[in-house]
């Protein structure tokens, strides 16, 4: 049936998925199934996955989908669908090339005009010397000079003008290049319809779903809490960036992890066999070739060569050169060795014979080469007799003998028995494969081209302190579902979309590490109520209404409790004092006592009653020789399970709670023993 007397039904993009990377589109479309059951969609974008096209029948209408295909219709692109920005692009072009086209002109007349030089008249051996013209000379000099200056002038407006013509270019080209991609990129409009083919009779809607790349995303939040409070509002949101081809306007966005292009094949898990070798079993699904296949397009190489192209390439050949003609009959070229996996190709018999046919069945399933004519008929002569086999010479070399023939069922590789994805090659292709099926597709440029352009979306640099949703979620795969239908364009760009809203708790507490850096440090600690994840990525953090600062949030799990910092507190203030004291002991002073006492003040300069946590260190030791004492201080030991943070070993915490305007003194203190013979790397007056 022609194309054209197929119902053509509009469809509409209502969902998007984006993964990783790539998307997963559904569209609708509704109509009244014809009487012949097949109906043409479109709307379906130029970079779409054929292969993970689907269809599907809404509801119970008890109509069901047979046959679902892909087709790409080329049409004159209207003149309401011109774009103006296209245009005004090429109109540039060409403006810059007229004005380069006056420069260089303008440049090989001054050239020219550079060139200009006094050639006196030739003499002869008997003439009289001749006065030189210095009048004329001038005269020259002054011409050149005054038609350089007019020229120079000109030439500096025509390099003022080139300039702006391509500053107006390159910004017309960046703007078209930051532009939607869902218009045609020329004046024929290509389209992507899908075929499908229904069993029954009603009105229906179908849904279809298909893969395109050129889509990424990474996640993004709000927050907003009071300090009061101990809970606060962290708002979903995404950045999405997407290149394949359509506007997703009015859809619905769902965000997911995981990789579209995963692998849904089942390990295998084969036997091992000691004893006597067994035959490999036939795949299932495979056959021979039918019988006769080689004569089936004896009429067609009987009718004679095919007129040629005026470019003398013959179609279906690789090279363009037309084949050998032996009478009125084309004789194609010897066929080439299968490029797929199977056996090996059968060897020739000497004189050139075809192979028995008892070794028919060792050629692979679906691109095995027919077999051949007989010499007479692809060469038009005899066959030569075979020539009978000559003993070495004395001392020569031994001739290597024949390769055994390959023997045994056929081992098709997958690809060969993938049913949908084999082509049937035409008359017009090589004799060892015209009839048969392979799975090598045809090449489509102007596809192969818009996929390129849609993964490099891939490339784009991310936000700042965005992760990749694949580098953050390890190896949990999530999926969040936007509350509302979004508008993303097709520019490669990236835009926020709002997903949802998630409750957390938090508190805010002061950290300081006063042996690193006499700073104290606001934070955040969040902990996720909810069962879904939080992946990490930048958070616009606002306090009482105020914005605050664009912090990174660290990946938190469902039930999970992480810390989140917020910078420098300036209104809490804390001093490190230490005091060191170098003794000996034991009876023949034969250990080195170092006793550290350190002292953190801290003062509250804020309106508000603050928790702060100090952390120091103790050294930890391995050596037997060496001890460690700790003085009586009120630090704790932090346990690892039960806060949001990890702590290295040796970490001593105070945790104080300071009153607007309070201060608080902390003392603490070690001695380190070690034998007299032996001192600290770095010495041992050190804090």
């Amino acid at each position: 049936m022609k194309s054209e007397e197929t119902p053509r039904w509009g469809s509409a993009l209502d969902a998007v998925v984006v993964y990783a990377q790539g998307a997963m589109c559904s569209r609708r479309a509704s109509g009244s199934v014809p009487p012949q059951g097949r109906v043409r969609v479109t709307g379906l974008p130029r970079s779409i996955d054929p292969g993970s096209l689907r269809a599907r029948v809404v509801g119970d209408s008890g109509v069901r989908v047979t046959e679902v295909r892909t087709e790409v219709d080329a049409e004159p692109s209207g003149a309401e669908s011109s774009d103006a920005l296209r245009e005004e692009v090429e109109r540039l072009r060409d403006a810059l090339g007229a004005v380069n086209g006056r420069r260089d002109r303008l440049l090989a007349r001054i050239k020219e005009v550079e060139d200009l030089r006094p050639v006196p008249p030739p003499r002869k051996r008997d003439d009289p010397h001749r006065r030189t013209p210095a009048e004329a000379w001038l005269s020259l000099a002054d011409f050149v000079d005054e038609r350089l200056t007019a020229l120079h002038g000109r030439l500096a407006e025509l390099e003022a003008e080139v300039r702006r013509v391509e500053h107006e270019l390159d910004v017309a080209a960046d703007r078209l290049a930051r532009g939607t991609t869902d218009k045609p990129a020329a004046h024929v409009e290509t389209t992507v319809c899908a075929v499908l083919t229904l069993d029954g009779s009603g009105e229906v809607e179908l849904e279809l779903e298909y893969g395109v790349p050129g889509a990424v995303w990474v996640p993004a939040y709000r927050l907003a809490y009071r300090q009061s409070a101990d809970s606060g509002s962290l708002v979903l949101r995404a950045s999405v960036a997407q290149r394949t081809g359509e506007d997703w306007t009015g859809v619905r966005i769902a965000l997911a992890t995981a990789d579209l292009r995963r692998r849904t094949d089942l390990p295998k898990l084969r036997s091992l066999r000691i004893g006597r070798r067994q035959p490999v079993a036939a795949p299932s699904g495979w056959r021979e070739p039918p019988a006769g296949l080689s004569d089936l397009f004896t009429g067609y190489d009987s009718a004679g060569p095919r007129p040629q192209p005026r470019s003398g390439a013959v179609p279906g050949s690789a090279g363009g050169a037309p084949p050998a003609v032996v009478g009125s009959a084309p004789v194609s070229p010897p066929p080439p060795a299968p490029s797929y996996g199977g056996a090996p190709p059968r060897p020739a018999e000497p004189g050139g014979a075809p192979a028995p046919a008892a070794l028919d069945r060792s050629m692979p399933a679906f691109g095995a080469a027919a077999p051949q004519a007989p010499a007479r008929a692809r060469t038009g002569r005899a066959p030569a007799a075979a020539p009978a086999a000559m003993p070495p010479a004395p001392g020569g070399p031994m001739a290597p003998p024949p390769p055994a023939p390959v023997t045994g069922p056929p081992r098709p590789s997958g690809d060969e028995l993938d049913y949908a994805a084999l082509h049937l090659s035409g008359p017009d292709e090589p004799a060892s494969r015209r009839g048969r099926l392979f799975p090598d597709a045809p090449f489509d440029p102007v596809a192969a081209e818009h996929r390129r352009r849609a993964e490099a979306v891939a490339s784009l640099p991310l936000p700042g302190h965005a992760v990749r949703p694949r580098a953050s979620a390890g190896s949990f795969d999530h999926r969040y579902d936007a509350v509302a239908r979004a508008d993303i364009p097709s520019d490669g760009t990236w835009h926020t979309v709002t997903i949802s809203e998630i409750p957390v708790g938090l508190r805010t507490e002061y950290l300081c590490v006063p042996s690193v850096e006499q700073r104290v440090y606001g934070t955040l600690v969040l902990s996720n109520a909810t069962d879904q994840a939080l992946l990490a990525g930048p958070v616009e953090v606002t306090v009482d209404d105020d914005f605050l600062l664009t912090a990174a949030l660290p990946t938190l799990a469902p039930g999970g409790v992480r810390r989140m910092g917020l910078g420098p507190a300036e209104g809490v203030q804390v001093t490190r004092r230490t005091h060191l004291n170098e003794s000996t002991a034991g009876l023949r002073n034969n250990v080195t006592v170092l006793d550290h006492r350190v002292q953190v003040d801290l003062a509250n300069r804020l309106a508000r009653p603050v928790s702060v946590e100090v952390r120091e260190q103790v050294p930890v030791t391995s050596d037997p020789d060496v001890r460690i004492d700790e003085r009586a201080a009120d630090w704790t030991v932090p346990d690892d399970g039960a806060g949001p943070d990890h702590h290295a070993p040796g970490t001593r915490v105070w945790r104080v709670e300071l009153p607007p305007g309070g201060t608080a003194a902390l003392h603490g203190g070690y001695e380190i023993r070690i034998p007299a013979a032996k001192a600290l790397v770095g010495g041992n007056r050190r804090s």
